[in-house]
């Protein structure tokens, strides 16, 4: 099953933007685990777009007012949730941010 993991963390997350994963993301692709993911720019750098009634509405930056906003993504391929949360919990931006896990929705649960 395929899990995304969002990279969150407060202003002070910032300046680990450019740390990489010490090695994390390697181990991960070497075990064959990574089906894609990134970095983000800043929430400042943003574009919000919602569409109501037929008109496109953009606001610069981020829609919600939030602590912490999503500064990268990794999608990984795990057999069960436990092997998605162990995995996350080794992620260096786990010491000084947060990782959300979620399940992904596979093509055939959109049929």
């Amino acid at each position: 099953m395929q899990y995304l993991l969002m990279i969150c963390g407060d202003e002070t997350a910032e300046e680990h933007a450019y740390d990489g994963c010490g090695g994390w993301s390697e181990d991960m692709d070497r075990r064959g685990k990574v089906r894609g993911g990134g970095g983000l720019r800043p929430p400042s750098e943003a574009t919000t777009i919602r569409v109501r009634d037929g008109e496109v509405l953009l606001t610069d930056g981020p829609f919600t007012e939030a602590k912490e906003q999503i500064g990268g993504f990794v999608i990984l391929d795990c057999e069960d949730l436990d092997e998605a949360l162990d995995l996350a919990a080794r992620h260096p931006a786990a010491t000084y941010g947060s990782i959300e896990v979620r399940p992904m929705l596979a093509p055939e649960d959109f049929t």
